[in-house]
């Protein structure tokens, strides 16, 4: 029962034509299986590299609107693929996800070294966070879009006449996750979220730790369109606040 509201895999593998329309390109990629999307550029990336796990419809091939934004301010992305989304082998749920998160990161480590950032969309979030409590791979910095504090909490809301302990087999407890996180987190909500209500996020970003988050509201955006009320100042503030100053 989790698995059918939680996930909506994509099974489809990006076709060549696809990718060219994209301009991307499959990253750490074998006959059988990929790791993600990048552009098909080569981005001139003086600040780094962004992981970036997408929320659970769609798949990386639908992320490209995150490349301009972010090339643009000196940062190379790469759209982590989830197993079962995009073609990939595997299962879905949070083990395999985070398995599949934590090998793209330390690949991503091995190509291009640091630093390293993450960033979430949606689900996605509660992939990067508890990718970065288990990783040994130094994360410099993680940006939360539209994010949920726990999953039970989320599920609770949405179904509250369910045993919901009972129900969910994935936890993705952002708030626990993130507890140890020593650097700086950026969380970006959505006002009129009508998927994840904004008082999830707000209830991850109170329990974050002091002194080192900061929070954005994106006035009148939904959770599927908040891409077109974001200006690339929003971008511009998001990233700067988690980026290392290497100076």
């Amino acid at each position: 029962m989790q698995n059918k509201f939680l996930y909506f895999p994509e099974p489809q593998w990006p076709t060549a034509q696809a990718l060219e329309y994209e301009k991307m390109k499959l990253w750490q990629s074998t006959d059988k299986d990929y790791q993600g999307l990048i552009s098909s550029h080569d981005a001139v990336a003086p600040n780094g590299t962004i992981v970036l796990f997408h929320g659970n419809g769609g798949t990386a091939l639908d992320r490209g609107f995150y490349f301009a934004p972010f090339e643009e301010l000196g940062f190379r992305v790469i759209l982590a693929e989830y197993p079962k989304y995009g073609g990939r082998p595997g299962k879905v749920g949070e083990k395999p996800f985070v398995f599949a998160g934590s090998q793209t990161l330390r690949l991503a480590f091995e190509q291009f070294g640091e630093p390293l950032y993450l960033v979430g969309e949606s689900l996605g979030c509660g992939v990067a966070a508890t990718v970065a409590k288990q990783t040994s791979v130094p994360i410099a910095g993680i940006i939360l879009i539209t994010p949920w504090d726990t999953l039970a909490s989320v599920a609770k809301s949405l179904f509250p006449f369910l045993p919901v302990k009972l129900v969910l087999t994935d936890k993705y407890d952002s708030i626990e996750n993130l507890q140890s996180f020593k650097n700086k987190i950026s969380v970006v909500g959505a006002e009129r979220d009508e998927i994840l209500p904004i008082k999830h996020a707000v209830n991850l970003y109170n329990a974050l730790p002091e002194g080192k988050k900061r929070m954005w509201i994106i006035k009148g955006a939904g959770h599927n369109d908040w891409p077109m009320h974001a200006d690339p100042s929003l971008f511009k503030e998001i990233t700067d606040f988690v980026k290392i100053d290497k100076n």
